[in-house]
């Protein structure tokens, strides 16, 4: 069952305002994203933080950290796994040809982009930790060894085709508690103005369309779900048959 969430209309003028141009068809890369939540119930806030002017993808808007999946990040090793019913849910909605290897990058890529983009190490203290990939050197240099299990999910979003950029994005969930080490200076300069925001804050923000979708849908699981249970449903955001859709997963 779906339902519809946007004309094409609407998505087309989103796609002006976004700063994405029309292109070819192009096969979604894998992505992920991390929405890291401070506090309890209504005043639960959020980390977000407006992408530079210089990007072709959604310049000047405000987003969660995350980005696209490298090669190397299924294979970094972690203090521990993904919950069986986060794998489950990864690994059975994949494009493609799934693997566990797959699933573990795009949950380790929320990580990664999280210290990227926000200068946040989510993990646990390894001093010894030597992961043999450059991109998480970082980690090693702070004694961080990332940690899966506390990875929630809580929605799933492939950007409509004809872009110059297309991604089947993950949307994670994760407590603040978790972050380890929180540096003063930004490893690059992706995300500007960083801040911690309530929900309804955030949403008087400039946003993609996905994300005030998916602000929506963090309001409406934190009322109905606060412990974030891992095996509830997500939301599924994607084009079909020229009609923008929900569906459930």
């Amino acid at each position: 069952m779906s339902k519809e969430v946007m004309s094409r209309d609407a998505v087309e003028r989103a796609s002006v305002r976004e700063g994405i141009g029309r292109a070819p068809n192009m096969r979604p890369k894998d992505a992920s994203t991390l929405i890291i939540l401070d506090g309890e119930g209504a005043k639960t806030k959020v980390l977000m933080g407006r992408r530079h002017e210089r990007h072709k993808f959604m310049p000047g808007l405000f987003v969660f950290p995350g980005g696209r999946v490298d090669s190397g990040d299924g294979s970094i090793t972690t203090a521990d796994e993904l919950h069986d019913q986060v794998h489950t849910k990864l690994i059975t909605n994949l494009r493609g040809k799934p693997s566990g290897r797959r699933a573990r990058g795009i949950a380790l890529a929320a990580i990664r982009e999280t210290y990227e983009e926000a200068g946040l190490l989510l993990g646990s203290c390894n001093n010894a930790y030597a992961p043999t990939h450059d991109d998480w050197q970082g980690f090693a240099e702070h004694g961080v060894e990332p940690t899966l299990s506390p990875l929630r999910l809580l929605a799933r979003a492939i950007t409509p085709p004809g872009r110059n950029r297309r991604f089947d994005a993950w949307f994670f969930l994760t407590r603040a508690e978790h972050i380890a080490v929180r540096l003063e200076e930004l490893p690059t300069e992706e995300l500007q103005d960083l801040h911690w925001l309530t929900v309804d804050d955030a949403l008087q923000l400039e946003l993609p369309v996905i994300t005030v979708s998916v602000l929506k849908d963090l309001k409406k699981r934190l009322e109905r779900d606060p412990d974030l249970a891992p095996e509830a449903p997500l939301p599924f955001y994607h084009m079909r048959y020229n009609r923008y859709v929900e569906e459930t997963i």
